[in-house]
């Protein structure tokens, strides 16, 4: 599998993930992290399930993948994400030292990849990623759409 079409793989997988958080009441954002052609971390939003601040879906595929190399480091390792990566998530991402983001749709709010701050190709970091954004974005933005949209509405109960 070549180079767009494992992105489009990844992000697909990433917005499955996200969907589980939509069903859950949870800002639907999911994140999947793959080294080569196989997932080594996947997680969505659990912060209204789990009453936790840190349970984003970027925390969530970090913190699995990083048990599955059994190491802080996630080398060689593409995340994908539905959603532009909030400061915390992009912090995380850098710590984590995965060279490559590919995003879904742009966060102009809280994005800290290139939206309000750049924190992920940051100079003054030890580490940078190579960040790619726009794949499948239309799909990403539509799912959030969707849950805010229900949200103003009454239907959904996340946050």
């Amino acid at each position: 599998m070549d180079g767009p079409e494992r992105d489009l793989l990844g992000m697909s997988l990433a917005l499955l993930e996200a969907k589980k958080a939509y069903a859950l009441g949870e800002v639907p954002v999911g994140a999947v992290i793959m080294k080569g052609d196989k997932v080594i971390g996947r997680g969505h939003n659990l912060k209204e399930t789990l009453q936790d601040p840190t349970a984003h879906a970027e925390m969530m595929a970090i913190r699995q993948a990083a048990e599955h190399e059994g190491s802080w480091r996630i080398l060689g390792a593409v995340m994908y994400s539905t959603l532009e990566p909030c400061p915390m998530c992009a912090g995380a991402i850098v710590m984590a030292r995965i060279p490559r983001l590919v995003i879904g749709a742009r966060d102009p709010k809280t994005g800290a990849c290139g939206s309000l701050v750049d924190l992920v190709r940051d100079e003054r970091l030890n580490h940078r990623l190579e960040v790619e954004t726009g794949i499948m974005e239309e799909e990403c933005a539509s799912l959030l759409e969707a849950f805010f949209r229900e949200l103003r509405g009454g239907k959904a109960s996340g946050g």
